[in-house]
């Protein structure tokens, strides 16, 4: 992988999680509720953001 790709590619997981994870309301109340597994588990499984996030995962390793 170009380093540029990969460079914009970490970009945009940074702003994904800089404008939507940080501060999320639903992390927090499910970490809170249910700990801090379940919190994640949901941000996996459930997330729109998280699946985003995994889209981008599956391209730097693939391009690695």
């Amino acid at each position: 992988m170009k380093p540029s790709v990969r460079k914009e590619l970490l970009s945009q997981v940074e702003e994904l999680i800089n404008h939507y994870c940080n501060g999320c309301f639903l992390h927090e109340h499910l970490k809170k509720s249910g700990g801090r597994r379940t919190a994640h588990r949901f941000c996996i499984t459930h997330c729109t953001v998280g699946e985003q996030l995994q889209n981008y995962g599956e391209k730097l390793k693939k391009e690695h």
